[in-house]
């Protein structure tokens, strides 16, 4: 057996669903950053273990859950809202956690969107690390998102997770991503600046993660990122072959990349305003 956390923020849309499919595990752990809505109210009608933390950003908000909220288990999983638990994933997890080669998994998402599975679109299989033993990964902030940091050898699992993306509506995926281009742009910032690409993992990285991180710091570099990537989801990926939805996909990533490249802009030549004059005004 193993512990589930799952993080949310004004999830009442989903967090039902997460939860239900997510009671397999004895112990499940409701980690809010502060929600707004109904989120905790339907998080508290199950057997769960509920708790609130002010969200500073997806790393440090890992850390301090996984510092703060003993498990149950020695083996955790990372489960978001808007992802999905999986009986045959669930099995394969509880297998493969008494491997002891290893001290984490990485699993595939099949990103859910429109109503059907975008295959081609999004490189899949794309890799996140969730089943990990405790105390032996943390986390460090990288764009909006996070990097885990993994004391041990890692592996994959077979077995994949449904990621409904937009299972809110596209208006709340455009009022999602608007924040998260904020954080992107600040790191496209700091790599532009101080970073540098790894060429050896990008044509022959060990796994797909390392891969597709390197390829990422590539990206930040080329001229017309936003058709770039359109051309590249669309065309040389196959989001053709996901129909109206891969569509809608690759142009909604491309209006993405060119909402990153806008607020770089912003912080490259727009004046930070003084509060300190401002106050004296």
């Amino acid at each position: 057996m193993f512990s589930v956390y799952i993080l949310t923020y004004n999830e009442e849309l989903d967090i039902a669903a997460c939860i239900e499919s997510a009671l397999l595990s004895d112990d499940i752990i409701v980690v809010d950053s502060c929600s707004s809505d109904r989120t905790i109210e339907i998080a508290n009608r199950y057997p769960v273990r509920v708790f609130q933390h002010r969200f500073e950003s997806h790393g440090k908000q890992r850390t301090w859950m996984l510092e703060s909220i003993p498990p149950k288990h020695e083996w955790v999983y990372i489960l978001e809202a808007d992802e999905r638990m999986t009986p045959e994933l669930f099995a394969e997890c509880e297998k493969a956690s008494q491997n002891p080669e290893y001290i984490a998994y990485y699993v595939a998402e099949r990103v859910m969107f429109m109503n059907r599975w975008i295959r081609y679109s999004t490189q899949y299989p794309r890799y996140q690390l969730r089943l990990f033993r405790h105390g032996k990964v943390w986390f460090t902030d990288y764009g909006h998102t996070e990097r885990e940091v993994c004391n041990g050898a890692t592996s994959f699992l077979k077995e994949t997770y449904p990621h409904y993306t937009s299972g809110k509506g596209l208006s709340r995926w455009i009022e999602k991503h608007n924040r998260y281009s904020t954080d992107e742009a600040r790191e496209t910032l700091s790599q532009l600046t101080s970073g540098e690409i790894n060429y050896r993992n990008l044509f022959f990285g060990k796994s797909e993660v390392e891969r597709r991180r390197a390829l990422k710091d590539l990206s930040l570099r080329l001229p017309a990122r936003p058709l770039i990537r359109f051309i590249y989801m669309y065309f040389f990926l196959g989001g053709c072959l996901d129909g109206k939805a891969g569509f809608t996909w690759c142009t909604l990533q491309a209006f993405y990349e060119y909402l990153i490249l806008l607020k770089v802009w912003e912080m490259k030549y727009l004046p930070t305003p003084n509060l300190e004059e401002q106050k004296q005004k």
